[in-house]
């Protein structure tokens, strides 16, 4: 019997590449990364992450979130939000989970929600019918 492993499609990973400077929306079914400049409101239903050169002004909604770069703004996660070494976060964080490195830094609140009250914060049955 062959097992079963999960791997990720690399094209269904959007990106922004470092360099790259955006304003605006982005509403995606897929896993998403940005190393450029953004600034907005980001809604996605994979995982978002923020490399090392990555600068997010704006609120994120989603699954999961690897930090490495800055986000100023607020974060709506559904499940792990993972704060790597050398981040830095200003704003507010809604979470199920929070991972945190060693030399991350982060200003603001956190608050530890269930899936429904995700749910309820973000409108999540509009974000799934938006991005389908």
């Amino acid at each position: 019997m062959a097992s079963q492993t999960n791997s990720v499609n690399v094209n269904s990973v959007s990106r922004i590449s470092a360099g790259t400077v955006i304003k605006g929306e982005i509403q995606s079914p897929y896993d998403l990364r940005i190393d450029g400049t953004f600034e907005g409101k980001i809604q996605t239903k994979g995982r978002v992450v923020v490399g090392e050169s990555a600068i997010i002004k704006g609120n994120i909604i989603c699954e999961n979130v690897d930090l490495w770069g800055i986000v100023e703004g607020d974060l709506f996660v559904k499940d792990t939000l993972a704060l790597k070494e050398g981040c830095k976060m200003n704003g507010n964080i809604n979470i199920s989970r929070l991972a945190v490195e060693l030399g991350a830094t982060f200003n603001g609140t956190c608050r530890t929600i269930t899936e429904e009250e995700f749910n309820k914060l973000t409108g999540a049955a509009a974000i799934e019918a938006s991005v389908e």
